[in-house]
């Protein structure tokens, strides 16, 4: 990375409020925030969600939405944004400094092609401004730039013939397009899979490199951060906390807070498990004249509650915090102890098969005339035994969640065969599926959209009880008991879903699978696109639920990191076919399957040395596969390699297509 050279963006005194009406007083968001980028530098801007990071990023391009009023200053090159005409600004965006979008999709126009969308900003500020046919070529040269097959095909597509992960390049070329001063990214690889958020990580880098740009890298992915960053500032409350240089920031942070974040982070290269910090951030402009982060703090005293501490510190590591000093001599784990463990008796030979999968095959038809049926599970073997978690992993639309909900489904598969607790699921009458449901339960990846928000949480808890015909007086003690058990409590059962967060909706959940004492537990992506610190919790949950009395698991998750913590065994697909499994141990430390180590790799450390030494190693994209079908078995770990010819369509090209109906419509 180049050495810092001079400012670009200086913010002094940044703050972005609701003006007071006549029937609410003044809502401050953001509170006096200072930030100064220089040319070449990686700015990395961390902490959960309503931090205030995003609203910060957009006050800098004069974005905030209609009714916040901006105060402070924001020096671009020398020239005050805040409080600038419209139209000087519209002249400064895209030229001088540019927004990399955190939803490219609803960023880009849905009935324009790629390539006029980025050759629009290149013909609104070059001068003398080029026709559309070179602005189109040029186009088709920056997202090459930036790391996209086929940029051609690409440039001539709309934004929804193409992946997420596609999308999100395509942003960062059009950002780069007319060479900024400064590129401003807002969470560009939010809930992304490990190998797509690894090429987003790597477009930006290029696109920096490329333009000689300062970046301001707007996240809550700390290992996406130590990679990419060479200082960061840490947000809580809408105040900058902790700021200094990465490698000091990661390894001696001296607030509490730093320290809780990345002690929820979870390690693939550790077993160390997180550390969950308890409560949720401060609703914005919460009232206090203390630090706000003193009510999750454990070593806050009066101090901390009565005056907010100031941003000081030397050798350019600044923290806002009374006791510093202390923080700085103890550890995530000794501020923020874990509560779960892992399981004893998982693994090979545990316990009875609670689950067996045998050929697995589920197709979905193909459109257009003509169109071949896509096979989205092509052969997939699992066995889940009693007393363990097996995470099911892999990149999305390689057939993960089709495969829990043919589980889900209990009725005959198409191709195969799927026992459940020695039962075959063909074969089930209506009666005996109505006694299996019970032992089987589903927790879906976003909960609150299987939350009925008109019943109270108590209800929904105890629908699995009621259809069960449990008595109301036992439903009712067993509501009280599973709320206790994750974390809710027994008064959360009058409130309705809207009333609690993700992560809390995320445990009500879990609560209602738990309620019926299921003897196995489906879990869809049960941390996808939760805050880290929320994910801790979540898994900190669910490490203890599935302790030596807990149900069996199997748990479908892109996030190998989590499944270090939380699984006993590792299955990995590819292309609806499982390529291999094993203990996660084994796998995850000596991958076998060239894919399996692709996946590994691509999983960031919140270590900056660690994960920049493996950001260079990391080879840009997945290896095609070995010609020959070849079985390795060691102990109770599988190898498949699969022959090239019998690869799904697109599984091997750089393209990442993340999912068989995205495929279908850019063909």
């Amino acid at each position: 990375m180049t050495g810092p050279g001079e400012v670009l963006l200086e913010v002094r005194g940044l703050r972005v409020a609701r003006p007071a009406s006549r029937r609410a007083p003044e809502l401050p968001l953001v509170h006096g925030v200072d930030l100064r980028l220089r040319r070449g530098e990686v700015l990395g801007l961390v902490g959960e969600s309503g931090a205030g990071k995003s609203l910060t990023a957009l006050a800098l391009l004069g974005l905030c939405p209609p009714g916040l009023a901006v105060s402070g200053s924001v020096r671009l090159l020398g020239r005050e944004i805040v409080g600038m005409p419209g139209r000087e600004l519209a002249r400064l965006r895209g030229r001088r400094i540019a927004l990399v979008f955190q939803d490219a999709l609803a960023a880009f126009t849905p009935v324009l092609r790629i390539g006029d969308q980025i050759g629009e900003a290149i013909r609104v500020h070059q001068e003398p401004r080029p026709g559309r046919a070179a602005a189109r070529r040029a186009a088709a040269e920056l997202l090459d730039a930036v790391g996209v097959a086929e940029a051609g095909r690409v440039a001539d597509a709309y934004p929804h013939q193409l992946s997420g992960g596609t999308r999100q390049r395509a942003m960062i070329a059009m950002a780069m397009a007319n060479r900024p001063d400064v590129i401003v990214a807002d969470e560009p690889t939010s809930a992304m899979d490990g190998t797509v958020r690894d090429r987003v990580v790597r477009a930006l880098v290029t696109a920096r490199r490329a333009t000689g740009a300062a970046l301001l890298l707007v996240s809550h992915d700390l290992g996406v951060v130590a990679g990419a960053a060479d200082r960061v500032a840490v947000m809580y409350g809408g105040r900058i906390v902790e700021t200094a240089a990465a490698e000091a920031l990661y390894a001696r942070p001296r607030m509490p807070y730093t320290k809780g974040l990345l002690g929820s982070v979870p390690r693939i290269d550790s077993e160390v498990p997180p550390t969950p910090m308890p409560g949720g951030p401060p609703a914005p402009g919460a009232p206090g004249p203390g630090c706000a982060f003193a009510p999750r703090c454990p070593l806050a005293d009066r101090v901390c509650e009565a005056r907010v501490p100031a941003l000081v510190g030397v050798d350019g590591h600044l923290t806002a915090c009374h006791h510093a000093g202390e923080a700085a001599r103890r550890g995530a784990a000794e501020l923020f102890p874990p509560a779960g463990r892992r399981r004893g008796g998982g693994g090979a030979g545990a316990g009875e098969t609670v689950l067996r999968i045998s050929g697995l095959g589920k197709a979905f038809p193909g459109t257009g005339r003509g169109a071949r049926e896509v096979w989205a599970v092509a052969g997939v073997d699992l066995e889940v035994r009693r007393g363990e978690t097996l995470a099911l992993v892999g990149e999305s639309g390689c057939g993960k969640s089709t495969t829990l909900r043919e589980v889900m489904a209990l009725t005959a598969p198409r191709r195969g065969r799927v026992e459940v607790l020695g039962m075959e699921t063909g074969a089930l009458s209506r009666e005996a599926v109505r006694r299996l449901r019970g032992a089987l339960q589903y927790v879906p990846q976003d909960p609150m959209a299987s939350l009925d928000p008109r019943m109270p949480v108590g209800d929904i808890v105890a629908e699995p009880l009621w259809a069960r015909r449990v008595p109301p007086e036992r439903a009712a003690v067993r509501v009280a008991e599973v709320l206790e058990l994750v974390g809710l409590g027994a008064a959360a059962a009058d409130a309705y879903p809207h009333r609690f967060s993700g992560g809390e909706r995320q445990r009500i959940a879990i609560a209602r699978a738990l309620a019926g004492e299921p003897e196995l537990l489906l879990l869809d992506e049960p941390v996808s696109a939760l805050d880290v610190s929320v994910r801790a919790g979540i898994l900190d949950l669910l490490r203890r639920l599935t302790g030596d009395h807990g149900p069996s698991c199997l748990v479908v998750s892109h996030d190998l990191a989590a499944v270090r913590h939380l699984a006993d065994r590792v299955a990995v697909m590819r292309a609806g076919r499982v390529v291999e499994t094993g203990r996660v141990r084994e796998v995850f430390e000596r991958p076998a399957h060239p894919y399996t180590r692709v996946l590994v790799h691509s999983v960031p450390v919140p270590d900056p040395v660690v994960e920049r030494r493996r950001l260079s190693a990391r080879s840009a994209d997945p290896p095609t596969a070995d010609d020959g079908t070849v079985f390795l078995r060691r102990s109770d770990r599988v190898v498949l390699r699969l022959p090239r010819r019998q690869v799904h369509p697109g599984a091997d090209q750089a393209d990442d297509e993340e999912s068989h109906d995205e495929k279908r419509k850019g063909s």
